[in-house]
């Protein structure tokens, strides 16, 4: 017993390990000074704070921090509000055509972005919202749906049928038992949804590089991949203006950690 438990604490250290140290190598690259030649790991003579102001005046991410921040914060709560309402009419209130809207939306998760991209971009052309920022909100909610969906149903569908029985007993009507009887209980798989979801909105490449052409409205992450193209060979900046893309990804996991872990517990035991 007393080997098992050391041979799976010995897996987790040996994974934090290896998601780490790469870490740090980036944080102690970004470090030193801009165009430093740098050989591995290598900690810095001089600690130079100053590359993340160049890199964050360099790669214009005054304006592409909040493109992302506007995105997503328009994203997160339009998504997971249609996706919770979408879960609770397949699981509860048991729609007509259940099945089949669930198996559509579970094949929804197989579609990879790189196929309807380009058809994407045609139709929202036509109505004129490509180089809008509610374009690429409205294509991202879609494209995200079919996961909060599937996420919000399996959710419902283990809440015991006795507590929406007894709310409508009391009279409760449909969207009241959604309110006041299941969403206080659901809180942790929704913060988990909401927090999945931000980081996808963030992390959106391809569909913010074909969705915008306008280079100051792009987001961050499409920001970043053309900052690599300018600056190859400064590996300090490089590692400054990933920091910068990501932290708030970070700061959103370490404020929501607790309910996160929480959400993904859930659902592993309930699954």
């Amino acid at each position: 017993m007393r080997g098992g438990v050391s041979l799976r604490y010995g897996v987790l250290v040996l994974l934090a390990v290896m998601v780490l140290v790469p870490f740090a190598g980036i944080v102690l690259a970004a470090l030193h000074p801009s165009g430093a030649q740098l050989d591995g790991l290598s900690i810095p003579d001089r600690w130079s704070w100053e590359t993340f102001a160049l890199a964050w005046e360099q790669g214009n991410f005054t304006n592409l921090m909040r493109s992302s921040v506007l995105i997503a914060v328009c994203v997160v709560p339009l998504a997971v509000v249609m996706a919770t309402l979408a879960g609770y009419g397949l699981a509860i209130l048991k729609v007509w055509g259940r099945r089949t809207l669930s198996f559509g939306f579970v094949m929804g998760l197989t579609l990879p972005i790189e196929v309807i991209v380009v058809a994407l971009y045609f139709n929202l052309r036509e109505v004129g919202l490509t180089d809008s920022y509610v374009g690429v909100i409205l294509a991202e909610a879609a494209l995200f749906m079919p996961f909060g969906v599937y996420w919000m149903q399996t959710h419902f569908s283990n809440v015991p049928e006795e507590l929406v029985e007894a709310a409508r007993i009391d009279g409760a009507r449909d969207l009241v038992v959604l309110a006041r009887v299941l969403l206080p209980i659901s809180w942790p798989a929704v913060t988990t949804l909401s927090v999945l979801y931000f980081m996808w909105s963030w992390n959106q490449f391809m569909l913010v590089l074909v969705m915008m052409q306008n280079p100051d409205q792009r987001t961050a992450p499409s920001g970043l991949g053309l900052f690599v193209g300018q600056f190859t060979t400064d590996i300090p900046l490089l590692a400054a203006a990933c920091l910068i893309v990501i932290a708030p990804i970070l700061v959103v996991y370490l404020v929501f950690q607790r309910s996160f872990v929480s959400g993904i517990t859930q659902g592993a035991i309930k699954g």
